[in-house]
């Protein structure tokens, strides 16, 4: 009996040990995508611009797409993003920081119950914003930059920029 149970053993815990299981589901082995971007909003480009997601990012209609904006950084190296829309109460009036967007691209665009060209450059030049990308079943519009960060396990140095 002996003879017979040790080579079943081993047969056994090979085939266990080789099987695998069902593949997962197409495109989430790869959970999100994050890409930056630097833009001059002025007269000129509408006050707004148009950004196409990269050639090697897939976008699907049903995909959450969410757009981060630099506040500052702080003790040198620490980024405060902020998620859009923004609104901000200037002595001018409102201005709102906002976005909309398709499958193959996000709008990045001020608007304001004043005339945009009154503004001053510290919010319209060299403003920097994150475009996130996630299959619906995982975003969260309550995530921060940090926790959507973390989350997706995306460093700093995973993300590329456009448009610099």
């Amino acid at each position: 009996m002996k003879k017979l149970f040790t080579p079943l053993a081993v047969f056994l815990t090979i085939f266990i040990t080789s099987c695998t299981g069902p593949a997962g589901p197409p495109g989430y082995d790869n959970l999100g995508k994050v890409f930056e971007t630097t833009i001059n909003f002025n007269q000129g480009n509408g006050y707004a611009r148009l950004i196409t997601f990269p050639s090697d990012i897939v976008v699907y209609e049903s995909d959450v797409v969410m757009v981060y904006m630099l506040e500052e950084v702080v003790d040198g190296d620490i980024d405060v993003w902020s998620q859009l829309p923004q609104t901000y109460f200037l002595n001018q009036g409102t201005l709102l920081y906002t976005f909309d967007h398709t499958f193959l691209d996000v709008n990045i665009f001020l608007d304001a119950n004043f005339n945009l060209n009154t503004l001053e450059s510290n919010y319209t030049d060299n403003q920097v914003f994150r475009i996130v990308i996630l299959p619906a079943e995982y975003g969260n519009s309550n995530l921060s930059m940090n926790e959507l960060m973390n989350n997706l396990n995306i460093e700093d140095s995973d993300i590329y920029s456009l448009y610099n």
